[in-house]
């Protein structure tokens, strides 16, 4: 059953009736094949993107939908309660468009902003190293500038959409200086850039995650965005965003758990009732409940406060942290309540725990998450913190 929707205008409701009408028709026959097959999703990014649903949370007159983020997060919750991978995906494109947005030219803007708002053109994001997960600033992939290009040269980890994108958002060091890192758009057909085997992950098979190897990778400096040594700030910008889009397809995720949950507990009956009128799976089902509406609540208070120009980088890392805690723990209980059928590949609840686990891990792992409220709360005690204007707001 669809989740409750508070929406901020009728607009809004209408967008998010269309969003679950085509998640239901596009999305929904195909997620349980593609992610048995480890099958990359490809067309269905060009599906969303011609649909207006890649470029949500960006200005119209960049081609954008000019939706708030509250709204943007509560279609990226849809997409991911039918086909994390592809709520994933989404979040991640938006990721690594951010920095055109942000600090392009109007130039950068107007060549490549339309396809990848569009959907023509799929991105991907390269900060993490095989040895800086959570340390970007330890980085050693290096930009070397030559003439009127650059030469990139190192590996970036953990790449979603790695190998599948048409554009990667890398982010290089340019200098020797410890944040002396730079930003750039680098095409996929670029020679000397090849992705490595993708990983063999328990989850998310239908998302491709993959090493890049940048071998004396030329690259136009037009396609460095913003100046010399402004990309972690770039990259730190976008977190805070991206963490919010985890937040809401974790949520989406645990939503579906929850309704296929409830619809085994209404069918299924034990010792002449449906299990759902036994206590203890009513009561384990309404635990689950509050973990949801508590993730969902999280994550809308954090978007509310983006969406008014404050600041929100704690909130997000509260609401990444709820979300995703919560459907691991949501996913685990569907699995119980449907029993031994939980167990088999017969029904989605296995999937979503195995795809659940991955949320507490990427965009931060929850234990960064962590350290950011413990370091927030000393900076700025009870109340909300001041955060570096340089670093801007995310996508």
């Amino acid at each position: 059953m669809p989740a409750t929707r508070v929406l901020p205008s009728e607009e809004s409701a209408d967008l998010l009736r269309l969003v679950r009408d085509l998640v239901a028709r596009e999305l929904a026959p195909r997620a349980a094949e593609a992610e048995e097959t480890a099958t990359f999703p490809r067309e269905v990014f060009r599906t969303l993107g011609r649909a207006g649903l890649l470029g949500l949370p960006y200005a119209e007159e960049l081609g954008g939908g000019g939706q708030p983020y509250e709204v943007y997060l509560q279609v990226l919750e849809e997409i991911g309660s039918v086909w994390a991978s592809v709520g994933v995906g989404t979040s991640v494109h938006a990721l690594s468009c951010f920095g055109l947005v942000t600090r392009g030219t109007p130039e950068q803007q107007q060549a490549w902003l339309p396809d990848m708002l569009g959907g023509e053109l799929l991105g991907a994001y390269c900060l993490s190293e095989p040895h800086a997960g959570s340390d970007p600033a330890a980085m050693r992939t290096t930009a070397r500038r030559d003439g009127d290009d650059y030469v990139i040269t190192g590996a970036k980890a953990w790449t979603t959409h790695g190998g599948e994108a048409d554009f990667y958002k890398v982010m290089a060091r340019t200098s020797e200086e410890r944040n002396g890192i730079s930003c750039f758009l680098v095409p996929a057909d670029s020679p000397g850039l090849e992705a490595d085997p993708a990983e063999r992950k328990m989850g998310l098979t239908g998302s491709t995650t993959a090493t890049m190897r940048f071998d004396g990778v030329r690259v136009s400096a037009e396609r460095r965005l913003g100046a010399e040594g402004e990309g972690l700030r770039i990259a730190l910008a976008g977190l805070d965003a991206g963490r919010l889009g985890i937040a809401a397809v974790a949520t989406g995720l645990a939503q579906g758990a929850l309704d296929a949950a409830t619809a085994y507990a209404q069918q299924r009956e034990t010792f002449g009732r449906r299990i759902i009128d036994h206590q203890g799976l009513g009561f384990l089902l309404a635990d689950m409940e509050a973990a949801v509406q508590s993730a969902r609540a999280t994550m809308l208070h954090a978007a509310r406060l983006k969406d008014r120009g404050l600041p929100y980088g704690r909130e997000a890392s509260v609401a990444k942290l709820v979300a995703t805690d919560n459907a691991m723990k949501v996913t685990t209980d569907a699995v119980q309540v449907l029993g031994g059928y939980g167990y088999t590949r017969d029904f989605p609840v296995e999937r979503y725990l195995r795809e659940a686990k991955v949320m507490q891990i990427f965009e931060g792992t929850n234990q960064i998450q962590r350290l950011v409220i413990a370091r927030s709360l000393d900076q700025g005690g009870a109340g909300t913190i001041t955060v570096d204007p340089a670093l801007g707001e995310g996508p």
